[in-house]
């Protein structure tokens, strides 16, 4: 099924952009995992739009643990998280099938033979990465009291840009924590949202790149091959909407040097083997190599734009223009930053889990 990801821990998510609830369901959790709200909410804060740079639509975005959670800890049992709409507006899309260009409306409409629920995108919304949030955070907290800390900030936003991670990003990890809004040079912050905001007057929007770091993972963790680490974190961050590209380390640009400038040198730094650069971003053949895990995703601009476009009428067959209504995020850069932890977090877990057992990831470190 295409909304099921995992091996031990399998992730299943449920819901439509404009229906009564989204929701999510994680199997294979050890008991005894905690359950922090505090520390959920805070994760689902970093999702939540707000200002003029995200969208008007203004979901809660409270999750209900339904089954599988007591007394602030894991059962053992399937975690289920239930996340209610509070503000939709279906009547935005109570108009003639035309689907929006760039969006899965057409794509969904072929698959599922016209009986979709198209508002908002349905499954296929960016609305469903709420739950995938909150039940992620459970795995992002064990692991950050296992010692391995996730975090992601804006690279780039259309052509402005921050500065990469520092060679040893675990600072960097503490200090995106708290700030809404992600970038490492503070003072740009200002000049991120003003782009966004000014993109959006003029009914158009922007992409950009989110880098992400793993530190404290041992080496000696992932499979070769099919399920390599870039394999398994490839797939999950493809699975985000509006992800369009994914690399690695140097990515692209490690085809343009030598491979004495490529190789990353091993030495040795208070009795543990380390490697002089990170090209290779922490993993070698497919498995983590003991360095500070770094990927960068690479997100389209939001589809929906209030500028005419040309589509076509599925009723009629004829060629239309449309103009979307409604409401939309100029750029979703800065909400999919807990998204993608969310993901890193549940590979990097699962990894684990079927290297050392499910009752590791609860264990005290």
């Amino acid at each position: 099924m295409g909304s099921v990801f995992g091996n031990a821990i399998k992730l299943t998510l449920f819901g439509e952009s404009h229906g009564a609830a989204v929701g999510a369901v994680l199997d294979g959790l050890p008991p005894g995992l905690k359950i922090d709200m505090d520390y959920i909410a805070a994760e689902m804060d970093k999702r939540r739009a707000r200002g003029a740079y995200s969208t008007g639509r203004r979901e809660e975005d409270v999750p209900e643990f339904i089954s599988g959670a007591k007394n602030g800890f894991t059962e053992g049992t399937p975690l289920a998280v239930l996340i209610r709409t509070t503000d939709a507006k279906p009547s935005d899309y109570e108009k003639p099938p035309v689907p929006r260009p760039s969006h899965a409306d057409f794509a969904a409409h072929a698959k599922y033979l016209g009986f979709e629920d198209a508002s908002g995108g349905g499954h296929s919304s960016g609305r469903l990465t709420a739950p995938i949030v909150a039940a992620c955070a459970v795995l992002k907290q064990a692991l950050a009291e296992k010692g391995i800390l996730i975090g992601t900030h804006i690279s780039r936003l259309g052509e402005l840009s921050d500065r990469p991670f520092s060679q040893d990003p675990a600072e960097d990890i503490r200090a995106l924590a708290g700030p809404q809004f992600p970038v490492l040079c503070e003072e740009k912050i200002k000049g991120f949202k003003n782009a966004i905001e000014s993109t959006g007057t003029e009914g158009d929007s922007l992409g950009g790149v989110l880098e992400t770091a793993v530190t404290g993972l041992d080496a000696g963790i992932g499979e070769p091959f099919f399920d390599s680490i870039e394999s398994l974190l490839a797939h999950a961050l493809f699975s985000i909407p509006g992800a369009k590209g994914v690399e690695f380390g140097a990515g692209f640009g490690i085809s343009a040097m030598r491979g004495s400038q490529a190789n990353d040198p091993f030495a040795v730094k208070d009795g543990s083997i380390i490697t002089l650069t990170n090209n290779s971003g922490g993993i070698n053949g497919g498995i983590s190599n003991g360095m500070p895990i770094v990927f960068r995703t690479a997100f389209r601009p939001t589809p929906s734009i209030s500028m005419p476009q040309r589509s076509v009428d599925l009723n009629t067959m004829a060629e239309t223009e449309l103009t979307i209504s409604g409401r939309h995020d100029p750029a979703f850069i800065h909400r999919a930053r807990p998204v993608v932890d969310a993901l890193t977090a549940l590979v990097i877990s699962d990894l684990l889990v079927q290297r050392f057992g499910c009752l590791w990831l609860a264990e005290n470190k």
